[in-house]
């Protein structure tokens, strides 16, 4: 697909706050994180909250990770997602019953994985491509080699892992993706091994993040 302007999605919002941070510094998207063993997972609660307070245009996207189909109707049925994004060992059969728009997220250990998942999961809206990490889904805070990701896309290419506002236009410029995903390159320090607040976002880095992509698309 012809790259118009890279698209943005704020993963991993944890507070409503954060949410209007982003969507007025100019996200085109914000991602909810519903898998109990991440530090960014929220509860329907909390989700509904941030849900509140995002305004038109703004993409509402929802993370699941190897849910059950009732995970993923129980959060359709209380939170208004426009998106749902899968980023487990999801079949395309599971994927596409929810008569919802999705994308599905693979992690890259070589350029097989991106073009078997091309084939795979062709009804989805989307393949996000991020750091492979054997134990974790994402959320890793590491890139990977980007020269394994094929030139031929037959859906919107999504860059994810490690992105930050240091590195993020050298990637599009490298990689042409449709879209980028950030979530630990926009939190808060907190001066620990990891170095970020889990799920904390800092305006000024989403600000700067933001500035990048749109430096480089006003560029291209």
């Amino acid at each position: 697909m012809e790259l118009a302007r890279v698209r943005t999605k704020i993963c991993g919002v944890t507070r409503p706050e954060d949410a209007v941070a982003a969507s007025r510094a100019g996200a085109d998207a914000l991602g909810l994180v519903f898998y109990n063993k991440s530090p960014r997972s929220v509860t329907l609660e909390r989700a509904q909250e941030i849900a509140a307070v995002v305004p038109a245009f703004v993409t509402l996207v929802g993370l699941f990770v190897n849910p059950s189909r009732m995970d993923v109707e129980m959060a359709l049925s209380r939170i208004p997602l426009d998106l749902l994004q899968f980023h487990g060992d999801e079949t395309p059969e599971f994927c596409t019953q929810f008569r919802r728009r999705w994308i599905k997220a693979v992690r890259v250990r070589d350029a097989a994985v991106v073009t078997d998942a091309f084939d795979r999961y062709r009804e989805a809206s989307g393949l996000l491509v991020d750091a492979y990490d054997p134990s974790r889904y994402g959320g890793t805070g590491q890139s990977f080699d980007w020269s394994v990701i094929p030139r031929q896309r037959p859906l919107p290419l999504i860059l994810a892992g490690g992105l930050n506002s240091a590195n993020v236009a050298t990637a599009i410029g490298q990689v042409r993706p449709w879209g980028v995903d950030v979530s630990g390159g926009v939190e808060s320090p907190d001066g620990t091994a990891d170095g970020t607040r889990k799920g904390i976002k800092d305006v000024s880095k989403i600000t700067e993040f933001l500035s990048e992509v749109n430096r480089v698309n006003q560029t291209d």
